[in-house]
């Protein structure tokens, strides 16, 4: 379990065994939607926290943070915090990646608005 992609493996190994099969999915998915879903999830881990960078940098370039709530991305990091934790003790790459993204956007959010809200 020291894989930190282990959810992938156990569903190839539960693939092996005929007892567990109808409990689990196999991987690669036999259906193609299912397989690209399970690749496409790590381009929007990546691209959905980037898009949302907007936001930051405006906040930081232009030095103003009017109209932005702090409460609102105040929570979205205690939120990131909870979900990262998550996908650290599940160790699923993809939930990893996300939040440790979104954490950094919604922090440097949270401090503009600090600094210039």
């Amino acid at each position: 379990m020291s894989d930190p992609i282990h959810h992938i493996h156990k569903r190839k190994r539960v693939h092996a065994k005929a007892s567990l099969k109808k409990k689990y999915q196999p991987y690669p998915h036999p259906k193609a939607f299912v397989s690209m879903m399970d690749h496409a999830v790590y381009g929007v881990s990546i691209l959905a926290p980037i898009a949302g960078s907007t936001q930051a940098i405006k906040i930081w370039v232009e030095q103003t943070a009017a109209g932005v709530s702090l409460t609102m991305f105040a929570f979205s990091v205690i939120a990131n915090i909870f979900l990262l934790t998550y996908g650290v003790i599940h160790k699923a790459i993809p939930i990893v990646i996300m939040y440790s993204l979104w954490f950094i956007v919604n922090t440097s959010i949270v401090a503009g608005i600090l600094m210039y809200g």
